[in-house]
């Protein structure tokens, strides 16, 4: 895994998230792939679940996002991203989100998002900017 294979993953995720058949995630996620929506949160696991799960939470493949990634990170298999993630038009939703993967064969056997909302705690004391 190096810089260029991560953003290549990354595009691939984002194709996938954008596609109307959840098929599109055969190329990011392994069959057994784990994924958690944050450090602490129960995980997903299994490609199936994950795919019953994206139809839930989005509104479709037409749904309007933006998505700016970067690479932070590689070492090994696993890689950082960064994400800014944009709804609507106008906008109704944006959050920073850091992407913690690992890879077996160039698709995710694990995913762990950090998500970040404005406006929103970041402290045990719930404290925002």
């Amino acid at each position: 895994m190096d810089h260029d294979d991560l953003a290549a993953w990354v595009d691939r995720y984002e194709h996938a998230w954008r596609s109307p058949e959840t098929d599109a995630l055969d190329d990011v996620f392994t069959d057994d792939a784990v994924y958690r929506r944050s450090p602490y949160a129960d995980p997903v696991v299994g490609r199936t679940a994950i795919a019953d799960r994206w139809e839930a939470e989005r509104d479709g493949p037409d749904e309007v996002v933006a998505l700016a990634t970067e690479v932070v990170a590689v070492d090994g298999d696993t890689g950082v991203a960064r994400a800014l993630v944009r709804y609507g038009d106008p906008q109704v939703q944006e959050y920073t989100d850091l992407w913690v993967v690992r890879f077996d064969g160039g698709r995710a056997r694990e995913f762990e998002e950090w998500p970040f909302w404005p406006g929103k705690p970041w402290t045990a004391s719930g404290e925002a900017d």
